[in-house]
Order: C-alpha cells, then structure tokens, then sequence
C-alpha cells in the first residue's frame, strides 16, 4: 500500500511539473525570482563562516578560501551542463535535483574537520548544488514568458531577486552564527535551500519559446557560432573580472572588516547593503538596457568598480566608509549580469540561452576561483589584502576596455546553418 501510495504522489507531482496551462508568465516571474532569492542568499553568506570556522578548527584562511574557490569553480563546471540540460528539457527538475545536493554540501560542511572533507563538501558538493539552483536557469525560464521588449527588465528583476535574498539571508545568518554557533547555522541554511523544490514546481518544464525568424540550430552549431563571434569572445573573457570583483568581496570583506578592528555584525550590514543597492543597480540596468547598448554599459560599470576599490583605498578605514564602499559597489554589483545575458539575446535570441551565457559564466567563475583564492594565499602571505585590492583595479580598468568594440546587433543565419 505504502508503495502504491507513494507512486501516486510521485505520479501528482510529475503531473503538477508537466501541466503548463496554470503557468502565467506572473506565477514563473514570482517562482523565478524566489528561487533566485533562495538560492543566492544562501551563497552570499558563505564568507560569514570564514573566521569562526578557521578559528575554531585552526585552519589558515587559504584553507577556507581554497574551498571556496573549488565551490565557484564547480558552479562553473556545473552550469553549462545545467544549461544544456535547461535548454533541451526544461528547469523543473534540473532545479528541484540541484537543491537536494546544494542542502547536503552544506549539511556536510558542519561535518568537515579536515581540509579535504571541506573541500568536498563546501567545495564540490556546494557548489554543484548552487550550480543546478543557479539565479541564470531562473532568469532563462523567467524571460521566456514574456516577450523580446520586456526582456532586459526581467532579466534585471531576477538579478535583483537575488539581491534580496543576500539582504534577507545574510543578516539572518550571521544572527544564527552568534545565536548557535557556525554549525548549527550551517544546518538551518541547508534546510532554506530545499524550500526551492516546491518553487522549481511552479516554472514552465519544457524548453519552447516563441522567437520570431529564428532558425533551428544544433547545440553544438549554437555554440560553434558563438565561438566564432568576436563580440561573445570578448564578453567572455571580461566577465572573469567581474567574478574576481564580487567573490574576493564577497568571501573576503567580512574578514576584512575584523582585520580592521570593526565587529562581525558590520561585516553582514556590508554584505546587505551591497544587497540592497545591488536591487537598485540591477533595475536600473534592467531599464537601460532595453533602449541603449548594453555593452558600453558594461565598459561604465567595470570602469566604476575600479574607481571604488581605489577610493576605498584612499579613504580612513571607519564604519561610514564602509558602508559607503558597500553601496557604491552594490550599485554595480550584480549589474553586470542583465546585461551580459543582455548581450547574449540580442546577439543569438534565447533558443539557446541558458546554454550559451552558462559558458561565459565559466570565466565567471574562473575568475571567482582565482579571487577568492588569491585574497586568502595574499593575505597569509602578507598580512594584507592591499594587492588583491589592486589587482582588482587594474582588471576593472582592462574590463572598461575589452567592452568598447562588441557588436550587439542581431546575428544574421544563413538557412544552410540549420540542422
């Protein structure tokens, strides 16, 4: 009985994924937009367990920023395959799968009293998790409800959500951390993650579109195209310094904050008020980047975190500047992302979409490997994180550059491509 009981359920909710008739464009943007509250503001606190856990279990901090840098790296590896997934079978499962194994990563954190155990599950498993939950699958499911002129706007909307997950999460986090210890508030944000299974249920589970003069490519042909595209090739190379920019940030700034001399709880009102700026910044975009083009915006907003970082430095190093820092960075966080994926749909439309801005996302993340990598090897080399601040200088100003000369216009098929 037990078994014929569960094969219904299981039968109810396959059924419940598969019905599409219930699922309005605003049912998927407000499940899109939670899954990516979710999911990203669990991630966003990951830097806040940075010093109790190195304290408590005598790591360095390259320990913990080594896994954390395996932990974007696999969210990396992870995405494309996800995307591909995405685009050919649909989000449901792809997300709902992505947040059982995101729970058990950080579960098996609090387990992890050797590097390598660490290593494995903060690192490989997480970030697999967090692969496979991505705020990129939300969003691409997210503007395949609505039309080609709302698109930048969507796209900006599901940034955001993710904003307001690290405002919410963050704060809540580091509450949980000095309620009940490191451990414990690993194990009640495990548990958050797998509230996303009943929201991936609520996203369109099927990989149709609706795109006007659009040719039925190949994946491999999609990608072949893009590869040969020199405007794909130079925003690919330029989002690896946006993913230096906001890990080393991210992991590394509530440390910093301590370096400083400044309490653990001004280090999470810096992480929320990146959040909360980065709401502002990522609708702001969303808006600009449906009438201008999106790749010169990208060249302002690489440029702009190079001045911040550098008035950072110049500045006294006080609460006030801090916080300033954190809003002036959250304007320019995650603003990146709609217009980059903006980019990505004006240049090759959205058949392909998770896909083809999933492997951008990999520099991304190769650039979140070496940031957050390089902040916790400087800072046991040095005592300082001077240099990487630096270093994140220079890469934004090379950024500013890379973006000038990328050609947005749509990309014209020849029919012969198809197939």
């Amino acid at each position: 009985m037990a078994a014929v009981e569960c094969k219904r359920i299981n039968q109810f909710a396959m059924n419940v994924a598969n019905s599409q008739t219930w699922k309005t464009p605003v049912i998927v943007l407000v499940a899109g937009c939670l899954v990516s509250v979710v999911g990203f503001g669990v991630r966003s606190g990951m830097g806040l367990y940075l010093d109790p856990m190195t304290v408590e279990l005598g790591w360095t901090r390259e320990t913990y920023a080594l896994a954390m840098a395996l932990q974007n790296i696999m969210w990396g590896i992870g995405l494309p395959i996800a995307g591909a997934i995405v685009d050919r079978h649909g989000p449901v499962w792809v997300i709902a799968s992505g947040a059982v194994v995101y729970a058990i990563g950080i579960w098996g954190m609090t387990l992890s009293d050797t590097s390598g155990m660490l290593y494995l599950t903060g690192g490989v498993l997480t970030g697999a998790g967090i692969a496979f939950t991505s705020f990129t699958l939300a969003i691409a499911a997210m503007v395949r409800a609505v039309g080609p002129e709302r698109r930048s706007l969507v796209m900006g909307l599901g940034t955001a959500a993710g904003s307001v997950g690290q405002i919410a999460l963050s704060p809540f986090a580091q509450s949980m951390i000095g309620q009940f210890g490191w451990n414990n508030a690993l194990l009640i944000m495990g548990a958050c993650t797998l509230c996303i299974i009943p929201l991936a249920l609520l996203l369109p589970n099927h990989a149709k579109f609706d795109e006007p003069d659009t040719i039925d490519l190949t994946l491999t042909a999609a990608l072949m195209e893009a590869f040969r595209h020199r405007g794909y090739v130079l925003l690919t190379i330029g989002f690896f310094v946006c993913g230096f920019h906001v890990t080393f940030i991210m992991v590394h700034l509530p440390a910093y904050v301590v370096d400083l001399g400044l309490s653990g709880s001004v280090a999470a009102w810096c992480l929320a008020l990146i959040g909360v700026f980065n709401i502002i910044g990522s609708i702001a975009v969303g808006l600009y980047g449906q009438r201008h083009s999106n790749s010169n915006g990208l060249s302002f907003i690489y440029a702009g975190r190079a001045i911040v970082i550098a008035t950072l430095l110049l500045l006294p190093k006080t609460e006030f500047t801090l916080y300033l820092f954190s809003c002036a960075m959250g304007l320019l966080w995650l603003s990146t992302i709609p217009l980059t994926t903006g980019v990505v749909t004006r240049i090759f439309g959205v058949r392909y979409m998770a896909t083809l801005f999933a492997v951008v996302f990999f520099s991304h993340q190769i650039g979140s490997f070496i940031g957050v990598w390089l902040g916790g090897y400087i800072h046991d080399l040095t005592g300082t994180y001077d240099a990487v601040w630096q270093t994140g200088i220079v890469l934004g100003i090379v950024a500013a550059v890379l973006h000038v000369p990328i050609d947005e216009k749509p990309l014209r098929r020849a029919a012969s491509t198809a197939g």
